[in-house]
């Protein structure tokens, strides 16, 4: 999408201004957030960088459903990096804020692309493709910003403080804010394929648990799909220490590879 269209249907938006009112408000409250240390800027650096990752991860389900024959996505607008048409007040900035404010692992989500399974030349096989068409978009996200990192490392090297009779790196604080910017987003991409590879519906993950039901479950299982939502935020408010744990573990493997 050029930014020449992208600024086209921002003006054919009727919602623009109040679009443009929450975003004005947003900013004063993350800016004052920050002035009173609320906020740091490395939760306001990962909470931006988590925005583009979400919403690639929801586009390449209505890119690959459209692979297989699905328009659905495309006939809806939902094909384009335009943030207003898959942003989820919920999931894509309360439920990651508030996780960040204390400290909980950040995920969440953008709204779901619309998909027909139907329409799709081979449903139940091609439908586990388009879900697992997320969490692989942030695997290749991650990969190519680990192997950026790793390069623009060897160019700014990270300022190294004592640390009893070892060096230590300096705290992420301390580092150029385009190494801040490259580990922010490839940690972000590694934290949603994981979580959305649990396999409890709606997540991704479950695509493969569905795939392996017979035809005959299939329309009380997506009666009740929705419904497993309420397990997933109990799953990320209530067992933090698992969640913490499973994400922790990923995160330092990422981390040891990139460095």
């Amino acid at each position: 999408m050029t930014v020449e269209s992208w600024w086209r249907s921002l003006k054919s938006n009727q919602r623009l201004p109040t679009y443009i009112l929450f975003a004005a408000i947003g900013v004063a409250l993350v800016v004052l957030a920050i002035r009173h240390h609320v906020v740091d800027e490395q939760t306001l650096i990962f909470f931006l960088v988590f925005l583009p990752a979400v919403i690639l991860h929801e586009v390449s389900h209505g890119v690959v459903a459209l692979w297989f024959g699905d328009d659905t996505a495309k006939r809806a607008g939902r094909l384009t990096l335009n943030p207003l048409k898959h942003i989820d007040p919920v999931g894509s900035i309360l439920l990651p804020l508030v996780l960040a404010l204390i400290k909980a692992p950040v995920v969440g989500w953008a709204k779901p692309v619309p998909v027909n399974v139907s329409r799709l030349r081979h449903p139940r096989n091609d439908a586990v493709l388009v879900s697992l068409a997320g969490p692989f978009t942030n695997v290749i996200l991650a990969t190519i910003t680990g192997v950026v990192l790793h390069a623009v490392l060897h160019v700014w090297p990270l300022p190294i403080v004592p640390c009893g009779a070892y060096r230590c790196y300096a705290p992420i604080s301390q580092w150029a804010l385009i190494e801040q910017v490259l580990f922010y987003f490839g940690i972000v991409n590694v934290l949603l394929a994981v979580f959305n590879l649990i396999p409890i519906p709606p997540l991704d993950g479950s695509a493969v648990l569905e795939r392996l039901l017979p035809t005959s479950a299939l329309p009380t299982y997506y009666q009740l799909r929705m419904g497993f939502m309420v397990l997933v935020l109990l799953f990320v408010f209530l067992d933090q220490s698992l969640l913490s744990s499973l994400l922790g573990h990923v995160e330092n493997w990422y981390i040891n590879l990139v460095f």
